[in-house]
């Protein structure tokens, strides 16, 4: 079997594979993308913000059957999928707005006279590790900005995404992007680590697990290349006694189990002040009972399977361990019978630090809720993480939340909401999820040469 292949997840049946490139496709790759840079870094900014719009134009006239490729390839329940659509839209063309504002020179007050500014300008070819369970929206938070700020895209997707990955690499094409502005490679690891180490390349952007994350890391520290991570998360969900129970339940059964559970910024960990905790451990659990799970191109389920099989029984694993530990079952447990990668919404509790699912990611459909007592019980639980992604907080007490807010250790916090990304705000963690920032000003601010322009005075 070829290392980048499409098998269908809800039935483990390959339906599609494609080879990996040889090491003369890569140089031509890397070829291509630098000749393109030359170029592209100093073409105008109304061609920039013009691409992108026909990029954003082409998701939407192309969504129906966008959203069906993600669905086979990785199992992402349709409707969702149509989301995902509607997000990288958004992206580019919030790009194609405000990219050009984002790239204006910055004046700076200097004590010794003159003048001086600072100039936004591109580094050269960037190299995009992409995952597999957003495969549409991860390569736009990336590719967006830094086609913007003229800088040219090596993408390397996961290879369970091929069809996807040549999907965006031809909408590119048909909208107009010069031969080597974008360019998708099916490299292997070992390729992936010379394309870091090569000259022309000036940085990396990786989202996805640890492991990954260090290795690309190490390498491009050798090198002294700028790097972008995003890796995991386990964020908690923190309710307190005065929070809305049943809206608090529902938002957090979408925020645990949107995408089967595999979100690196889902809500992982439900910390609940233990005046609420029955009451909202029983309303969760009604959601999840409610929760329609099946095939993923059916409408009506919310919940499909996980992205493989080995996916599936790693995080039953996972749960067993918890299990045999001493965790209670609230909800599902076991993985689904019949035919391919499916596991069910699971809610477990008593969870402590001995067991595998105090401290790992739980990347599927499984809740794990603490109860506490007391704000200080709540935050230290909160903290007691390597990740840092994002974090909620559940209260009509919004002095309390933004104390609270100010205590986590995490990039991100909602107030009363899950959370989310748009792209006008910074997504990223602290801590192990990550370095660096993606979306609004920031995403645009990581690959660029801040150039100081220094203008004597008379």
């Amino acid at each position: 079997m070829s290392m980048y292949a499409v098998t269908n997840p809800a039935t483990g049946e390959i339906e599609a594979e494609f080879a990996t490139a040889s090491d003369e496709q890569i140089q031509q790759a890397l070829s291509s993308t630098d000749q393109a840079y030359q170029a592209w870094s100093v073409s105008a900014l109304e061609d920039r913000v013009a691409l992108l719009n026909r990029v954003a134009d082409i998701y939407e006239a192309h969504a129906d059957e966008l959203a069906a490729i993600i669905t086979r390839e990785m199992g992402k329940p349709i409707k969702q999928s149509l989301g995902e659509i509607s997000i990288v839209v958004a992206i580019y063309r919030y790009y194609a707005k405000n990219g050009p504002k984002f790239l204006e020179d910055e004046e700076l007050e200097i004590a010794s006279g003159g003048r001086a500014l600072v100039r936004k300008e591109s580094v050269g070819v960037l190299l995009g590790i992409m995952p597999w369970n957003f495969p549409y929206y991860q390569v736009a938070r990336f590719a967006a900005p830094n086609l913007m700020n003229g800088n040219t895209i090596l993408l390397k997707h996961a290879p369970q995404c091929p069809e996807s990955a040549l999907a965006m690499e031809q909408i590119f094409q048909e909208a107009g992007a010069p031969q080597g502005a974008y360019v998708n490679i099916f490299a292997t690891n070992d390729q992936v680590a010379d394309i870091i180490a090569d000259r022309r390349v000036q940085g990396v952007s990786l989202t996805g697990s640890e492991r990954a994350g260090s290795a690309v890391a190490e390498i491009a520290g050798r090198h002294l290349k700028k790097v972008v991570l995003e890796l995991g998360g386990s964020d908690p969900f923190l309710v307190f006694a005065d929070a809305d129970i049943a809206r608090t339940a529902k938002l957090g059964m979408r925020a645990r189990f949107g995408n089967t559970g595999q979100a690196c910024n889902a809500a992982k960990r439900f910390i609940v002040d233990s005046s609420v905790y029955e009451e909202f451990s029983a309303a969760l659990v009604d959601q999840v009972a409610g929760m329609k799970v099946g095939d993923p191109t059916q409408g009506e389920n919310f919940l499909g399977p996980l992205s493989s099989a080995a996916a599936r029984d790693g995080l039953a694993a996972q749960v067993q361990d918890a299990i045999d530990k001493g965790a209670t079952v609230l909800a599902g447990g076991k993985q689904v019978e019949g035919p391919g990668a499916f596991y069910e919404p699971t809610i477990l509790a008593g969870v402590t630090e001995q067991m595998r699912a105090f401290s790992e990611e739980l990347f599927g459909p499984v809740a794990v809720l603490y109860k506490v007592h007391g704000e200080n019980e709540a935050v230290e639980l909160a903290n007691n993480t390597d990740y840092g992604l994002g974090a909620s907080i559940h209260t009509q007490d919004l002095e309390r939340a933004e104390r609270i807010a100010a205590r986590l250790s995490s990039g991100m916090v909602a107030i009363n909401e899950p959370s989310a990304s748009s792209p006008e705000l910074p997504f990223g963690g602290v801590k192990r999820s990550g370095i660096g920032r993606e979306l609004g000003k920031y995403g645009m601010d990581e690959f660029i040469n801040r150039k100081l322009v220094k203008i004597a005075g008379r």
